[in-house]
């Protein structure tokens, strides 16, 4: 089958297209023909190495973290899906590869795609929902009328993340540039903050709950609009021992991941507010309710552009430029 590869980590290195073998399936996956791959920030860290301490991927690798596709083949083992069943997921670590033709996936990590979505914007949809879900829901227990701040909005996190906020009856702040301001009203952003001429640490105050995507500095700022007792969520770090401890890091890497936290760690504790580092899991039943709330119509994606196959690397580059507003999306087939 076809797919693109990377050979080592390098950031400034594009992505090859080879032919590889087709998975074998175990007993507990099914093989997936790719019809749409979504792109994330996440594939490009993985791809410069950014991530090689705490996901140590052996080479050759194939990148990609989401797919919408159909099942093809099932393992003996699989009770929830048959052949033909039209799924998407965002496949575990050390699993990726969804930049391919075909995918083997536990059968744990998938659900049936939204029937009013089509391929693109399902593949869209995993990674980010999954990030806002256990953020807000699993990590926030985020309650109606309280308050979120959520960074970046335009961003494959922030427009859903807006979207779960609402959903959950909280009142939503976000930054984007001016331009991005009608589409955040449209998903239901109450206060929008132009990143550009204003600080929000200057209009935002006594928050319950911060989803932060930002850089160091925008993170310590995020800590002071919190009330006593808020919860900071940072999906770009830096991991706590807590995130090290979960997914079973060895002492040397706890030992580094303690440090590297451990200032912003004193400051929150100063402030009385907790911080916690999330990098998101693959699960298949989370997954299951995020469908639910996008058949009702509470939660729509947001896809900016949809690349064909043959144009992953400019699709990648486009990811990396930081352009993009909502989700970029691979056509494989």
């Amino acid at each position: 089958m076809k797919a693109f590869t990377i050979k080592k980590y390098d950031k400034k290195g594009v992505l090859e297209l080879t032919d590889v073998p087709v998975p074998v399936l175990n007993q507990n996956e099914v093989l997936v023909q790719v019809h749409s791959s979504g792109l994330n920030l996440l594939d490009a860290k993985i791809k410069s190495g950014e991530f090689k301490m705490i996901l140590p991927y052996k080479f050759p690798l194939i990148l990609g973290h989401d797919v919408a596709g159909i099942i093809i083949q099932v393992g003996k083992n699989v009770k929830q899906f048959k052949v033909g069943d039209q799924v998407y997921s965002r496949v575990p670590d050390f699993h990726i590869g969804t930049l391919a033709e075909y995918i083997a996936v536990n059968e744990a990590s998938i659900a049936l795609k939204p029937n009013n979505l089509s391929m693109e914007e399902a593949a869209s949809i995993p990674l980010v929902a999954l990030t806002a879900w256990q953020a807000l829901v699993e990590k926030a227990n985020l309650k109606k009328g309280q308050k979120v701040f959520i960074q970046a909005g335009s961003g494959g996190v922030g427009t859903i993340a807006i979207q779960l906020a609402k959903h959950l009856g909280a009142t939503v702040a976000t930054t984007a540039s001016e331009k991005s301001f009608e589409m955040l009203k449209n998903l239901g952003a109450d206060v929008l903050i132009d990143y550009k001429k204003e600080d929000f640490e200057t209009i935002l105050k006594d928050y319950d709950v911060v989803l932060n995507s930002q850089d160091p500095k925008t993170l310590e700022k995020s800590l002071r609009i919190l009330k006593f007792g808020g919860k900071a969520i940072s999906i770009s770090g830096p991991p706590t021992p807590d995130f090290a401890k979960a997914i079973g890091a060895t002492w040397f890497v706890r030992t580094i991941l303690s440090f590297l936290s451990s200032g912003i760690r004193k400051k929150a504790k100063k402030l009385g507010v907790d911080y916690s580092f999330l990098f998101m899991r693959a699960d298949g039943k989370q997954l299951a309710e995020i469908s639910k709330l996008i058949e009702e119509g509470d939660i729509r994606p947001v896809v900016d552009k949809v690349f064909p196959f043959e144009q992953t690397n400019d699709a990648m580059e486009y990811i990396e430029s930081g352009r993009a507003k909502g989700k970029v999306v691979v056509r494989c087939s």
